[in-house]
């Protein structure tokens, strides 16, 4: 109850804090956003041009634990749906990052099951190949932002755009918020819990990146015996 208390505070907080505080918008930020948009990168520094791109990853990271964060059951199995779906704050995160994130992470509650049946765009959220994909890329961007980015410039960007700012801002709330789905996310694909996880997790983009490629794969508690391909699950201890 607090943590969700607190989410909903955080939210709160940003939304406070982004409007009344942040610095002001400036003349061409929607060009600016257009540009980026549509590639068209020549004469933006790179560091803006890198965190644009990863805000655009972020979505489909947290897609690949919140989609079936919705598909949970309780102890005695029967089925336990979330009071509202993540998908339509996953699709408005696209443009709203953790704006629209923190709602539906203060409406949630904990789901530690998963309970089938799976679907087309949860196997594709599961797949191996689309977490490192999510990966690479995103390492891709960091190295091109922090070789060719001007420092000094992104300060005074960062300083007098809200835009910048509030992206800033929002990519570092999008990097600390997703320890909080971590425990249900592992105790669905019954993986050992301990404090690693939280830890690689914290670190910015790439964490969550590693934690997507090396998570086991989901359970479904109507058929402990199987992953959602057919294939039977090997316990550790095999």
């Amino acid at each position: 109850m607090m943590q969700r208390v607190g989410l909903w505070l955080l939210w709160i907080g940003l939304l406070i804090y982004s409007f009344g505080f942040a610095p002001s918008s400036q003349d061409g930020t929607m060009d600016l956003i257009v540009a980026l948009s549509t590639f068209k990168w020549s004469g933006i520094n790179p560091l803006v041009a890198a965190l644009f791109s990863i805000m655009g990853l972020w979505p489909m990271v947290y897609a690949a634990v919140l989609l079936v964060d919705g598909r949970g059951s309780t102890p005695d199995g029967a089925t336990s749906l979330q009071s509202v779906p993540a998908w339509p704050f996953i699709v408005l995160s696209f443009g709203l990052g953790a704006f629209a994130l923190l709602p539906y992470l203060g409406l949630r509650r904990d789901k530690p099951r998963f309970s089938g049946p799976e679907s087309d765009l949860i196997r594709l959220t599961e797949s191996g190949g689309l977490a490192w994909l999510l990966l690479l890329s995103g390492a891709g961007l960091l190295l091109f932002g922090l070789i060719g980015g001007n420092w000094a410039d992104f300060v005074a960007q960062w300083q007098t755009s809200r835009f910048i700012h509030v992206m800033s801002l929002d990519f570092c709330i999008l990097s600390l918020l997703f320890v909080v789905l971590l425990p249900d996310d592992i105790a669905r694909r019954q993986m050992e819990q301990g404090w690693l996880w939280g830890l690689i997790a914290f670190i910015p983009f790439l964490g969550p990146g590693l934690y997507l490629c090396w998570r086991s794969p989901l359970v479904d508690v109507n058929n402990p015996a199987v992953d959602l391909d057919g294939e039977p699950i090997v316990s550790p201890e095999a």
